[in-house]
């Protein structure tokens, strides 16, 4: 008497890059993907936050690109990959509350469009996205295009601003509609105008415009894309 016994083979490793600017819904979107079909996550909007808050700790004056240059490759930052607990370090303190605060906010532009910090986090965004075993969602504004151009998948998340400005209010209480919106297409404008790297939809990414969508068929439609990509590896 034989048995067959049923092997199950592990779904393929697919490295996915989720871009698009502020509101999108990217980060509740990557991370819900990625929790949903066991990959890492990588928030890399979080390391330049990080780095700024380092800088602006430590004296550094963020309007000057050449002391920012100078200054980019000190701070030690770690990133934990777990979807459901995502964690930054800063040189062993635990970052993840201060660099959410309105100053980082304001001043993130700036730090991030130094060349040489822009190579440092790159380096470090690819160091990580290579070491995730079971691959990796990684949302971010350059990853497609400058981060990781041979990703699996591609997406580029966008909205109306409008939309992206009402959500944003809605995360900060007691924070002004319009003053958000008009914030946003400025954050828009330095990202996309930036020499080095700027934000942009790569050539081969999958548009998906969430302005009239729930987060869950957001979500909903990336799991598919990226079901539909681990089907054919």
């Amino acid at each position: 008497m034989s048995t067959t016994v049923e092997t199950r083979t592990a779904p393929a490793a697919v490295i996915v890059a989720i871009d698009g600017p502020s509101g999108t819904g990217k980060s509740s979107t990557s991370k819900a993907v990625a929790a949903q079909l066991g990959l890492s996550y990588l928030d890399t909007g979080a390391q330049y936050r990080a780095i700024t808050w380092w800088m602006l700790n430590n004296g550094i004056d963020v309007q000057d690109a050449v002391e920012v240059a100078t200054a980019a490759a000190k701070p030690v930052i770690v990133s934990g990959t777990d979807p459901a607990a995502p964690t930054i370090t800063v040189d062993g303190e635990d970052a993840s509350g201060p660099i959410r605060t309105q100053e980082v906010t304001s001043r993130v532009s700036a730090v991030s469009a130094v060349p040489e910090v822009r190579s440092r986090i790159t380096e470090l965004q690819r160091t990580i996205a290579a070491a995730a075993e079971r691959g990796i969602v990684v949302e971010g504004r350059d990853i497609g295009t400058t981060v990781l151009p041979d990703a699996d998948l591609k997406i580029f998340l966008t909205a109306s601003p409008e939309a992206r400005a009402a959500r944003r209010s809605g995360e900060v209480k007691g924070s002004d509609l319009a003053a958000t919106r008009e914030a946003l297409i400025k954050r828009d404008a330095a990202d996309s105008g930036r020499k080095t790297s700027p934000l942009a939809k790569a050539d081969d990414a999958v548009e998906v415009d969430t302005t009239e969508l729930t987060l869950q068929q957001v979500i909903e439609c990336v799991v598919t894309l990226v079901e539909e990509k681990r089907a054919t590896k």
